[in-house]
């Protein structure tokens, strides 16, 4: 690896997004190597099925890299990057709800290589561990899938993104006090939805 190539991978976001909006595109490169993972896994939630994960994603990221330049504040990056988020599947989901349904006779099922999604094992763990692990993750997502969208974004943003109430209410249009409220029957949902596996 080039002591260059190291260096951006050693940058903070934020500088990353600096030298991003100057046109230095090893630096939204980098940028964009190190959000893919956190968006993928923000959709994977968000979507009851993974059927057009690897294309939103795509869609977002470049969005990303359109759009960097109209970001003021770098400091806000995040809180950012999750408006697009949020509002690349609402208009998937008003899409999805105006069109109809096509069944293709050609459907084959092959599975998809997709890029984005890094999957590091884990030295440490057993195999009967990584087994639990995963059935958990497993239970968790189709929970989280199950909950009322509006539920379903403001605990992804607040549990899996780290957003605070205010970054929530502004990305989803809300006001802090639906925020929280959102939140908190999401959690009830939750763990009486996990009552019986964790």
């Amino acid at each position: 690896m080039s002591e260059n190539k190291l260096l951006y991978k050693k940058m903070p976001l934020e500088e990353l997004v600096v030298l991003s909006q100057k046109e230095d595109y090893k630096a939204l490169e980098e940028l964009i190597r190190k959000i893919q993972s956190d968006v993928y896994a923000t959709l994977s939630y968000l979507l009851k099925s993974s059927e057009n994960l690897s294309d939103l994603t795509q869609e977002i990221l470049l969005k990303v890299a359109k759009n960097i330049q109209n970001l003021k504040n770098p400091k806000c990056f995040k809180s950012w990057l999750n408006q697009i988020v949020t509002h690349t599947y609402y208009d998937y989901i008003r899409k999805k709800k105006n069109t109809p349904e096509i069944i293709s006779i050609d459907y084959t099922c092959e599975p998809l290589n997709f890029a984005l999604k890094i999957e590091i094992p884990d030295k440490k763990t057993k195999p009967i561990e990584k087994c639990i692990t995963s059935e958990c993750e497993k239970m968790i997502k189709s929970a989280i899938r199950e909950l009322p969208e509006a539920f379903r974004i403001a605990i992804i943003l607040r549990e899996f993104q780290g957003l605070s109430y205010e970054e929530i209410a502004k990305t989803t249009s809300s006001s802090i006090g639906t925020v929280k409220s959102r939140i908190s029957r999401a959690r009830i949902k939750l763990q009486e939805a996990l009552k019986n596996y964790i």
